[in-house]
């Protein structure tokens, strides 16, 4: 028997699987999950390699998203999830019906993306943003087309993500009072850096879920509001020495400071 994770989510496609992924991602966001594992199952063009996966997610008790264009697949998808009690979300297959039924066409059924230079664009942007997360590379601040700076837990991990997927090289780096800010912030033009704010109170209990959820105490420095609005102060400063934008994340979904992003660019 294979040891699960607390929380286990296959992506099946007969392509790459990457808008699955993007879905998944965007909304793990509304949840405070620890000890999540997304595991992606590519290119799946036959019925035995499709049940093999489903065991898989069947044994470590997770669910199944899955874009799969040839109809025999997806049936099958459906049949292993009811044997299997798999809970199975099916991403395109409701969409591509809705353009049957509205517009009387047929789809080309034709699994993948073009590899065109967008494609390897948005790879390339994909593996920059994980290699440069959390500031582990300082030499990338001047590589990057954005940088985004922020205090811990303001989401700055997952808005890289979904720049990239939009073929953009993010670097995001952490605003720490302790740390004194790297110099090459001050050799990027001003434009190129987004300063992330948040609502004190709202940052405080985000921090206090993320606390609960690997087990330690929500009554820490960490999420008091004292030290909250400390960074927050602190960051504020830093934003404006860089003169930089700034953005208030309060309430607003990944895909809305995304797109406030692109527009100052």
């Amino acid at each position: 028997m294979i040891q699960a994770p607390a929380h286990f989510i296959a992506i099946c496609s007969d392509s790459i699987g990457e808008t699955a992924e993007a879905v998944v991602r965007a909304t793990l966001e509304q949840f405070e999950l620890s000890n999540t594992e997304i595991k992606r199952f590519m290119n799946v063009r036959d019925e035995e390699e499709l049940s093999r996966l489903m065991e898989e997610v069947s044994e470590r008790g997770g669910f199944v998203v899955y874009t799969l264009v040839q109809p025999e697949l997806r049936e099958a998808m459906r049949e292993e999830a009811v044997r299997l009690n798999v809970r199975a979300v099916d991403i395109m297959g409701p969409m591509m019906q809705a353009f049957v039924d509205t517009f009387n066409d047929t789809p080309k059924r034709t699994p993948g993306h073009k590899l065109d230079e967008e494609y390897f664009q948005r790879v390339d942007a994909i593996e920059f943003a994980v290699n440069n997360d959390d500031g582990k590379d300082v030499g990338a601040l001047l590589k990057a087309d954005i940088v985004i700076l922020g205090v811990s837990r303001i989401s700055k991990t997952p808005l890289s993500m979904f720049l990239a997927h939009k073929g953009k090289k993010v670097v995001n780096y952490p605003v720490v009072p302790e740390l004194t800010p790297p110099s090459q912030l001050k050799e990027i033009s001003s434009q190129k850096i987004i300063g992330l704010t948040i609502d004190a109170q709202h940052l405080v209990k985000i921090r206090s879920e993320r606390l609960k959820a690997m087990g330690l105490p929500d009554d820490s420095e960490y999420a008091s509001m004292e030290r909250v609005e400390y960074e927050l102060k602190y960051a504020q400063s830093l934003f404006a020495s860089l003169g930089c934008p700034v953005i208030d994340v309060t309430d607003k979904a990944i895909e809305e400071t995304a797109g406030l992003i692109m527009k100052h660019l």
